[in-house]
């Protein structure tokens, strides 16, 4: 596994590349390590701003066979964001590098883990998170699909959607208690008696009974959970129990 300073040397190596290829006119460390050392699992994002004399897929044609040639690194995949493209790289070690590179006219923070170290960057509007009433609407839409897939005799299909409510219930802890909940984040942190419960709603075996009672401690999860969506929650009630009832079908 790479070491931290093989991490630092990557990130430096890869900020004196940013350095000398004129058409990048700004960088910044972002994630993890744009206000701290991260740990020892981290990975490294960094993003760039490109000068209007360049196009995104021109600096990304040159640098990436550079990166495979000098560091061995993968290319894994491109993400899209808007006027950016992220490209993630993992690197020997398990490093996964992602690279963003944006037009300068549009490349700044989206939110607080962004540290510019050359270049400017523009101000861009922090986007607002999906409400918790939207959340648990969502956690109502894959309970109804799981119990119908069950039905249907889609049992790994129906665990897909238990698991997304696992995912919505937790989310919805976590924004209650001001947790980061992107990615789990924030699961790790949650109070053991709050955390603990969800632990029933791992699917254990594909068979109709463990599904249904694995979806059983999802709909409590959420209804556990509905906080500022308890409106919703006391409306949908009744409909998300009745999905276990013996007499729904």
């Amino acid at each position: 596994m790479f070491t931290v300073e093989e991490r630092d040397r990557i990130r430096d190596g890869i900020l004196a590349m940013a350095r000398e290829d004129a058409r990048i006119v700004a960088g910044a460390l972002i994630g993890s390590a744009a206000h701290g050392p991260g740990d020892r699992w981290s990975d490294l994002d960094l993003g760039f701003g490109v000068g209007e004399a360049a196009t995104l897929g021109e600096v990304l044609a040159d640098w990436t066979p550079r990166l495979e040639r000098e560091w061995g690194a993968v290319h894994l995949f491109d993400l899209p964001s808007g006027a950016a493209i992220y490209r993630v790289f993992l690197f020997p070690g398990a490093l996964q590098v992602d690279l963003s590179f944006a037009p300068a006219t549009a490349f700044g923070s989206r939110g607080p883990k962004f540290r510019l170290l050359f270049g400017s960057a523009v101000d861009h509007p922090r986007a607002e998170p999906p409400s918790m009433t939207h959340l648990f609407g969502l956690g109502v839409h894959h309970a109804v699909r799981a119990r119908f897939c069950v039905e249907r005799g889609r049992f790994w299909q129906a665990q897909h959607w238990i698991g997304e409510m696992r995912e919505l219930g937790l989310t919805l802890a976590c924004r209650r208690r001001d947790l980061p909940a992107a990615q789990g984040r924030g699961y790790d942190d949650l109070p053991a008696e709050v955390a603990a419960p969800f632990q029933e709603t791992l699917v254990r075996s594909l068979d109709r009974a463990e599904l249904l009672r694995a979806l059983g401690a999802a709909i409590e999860g959420l209804l556990r959970e509905a906080g500022d969506a308890r409106e919703l929650a006391s409306k949908a009630d009744g409909q998300l129990r009745d999905l276990l009832s013996p007499r729904f079908v």
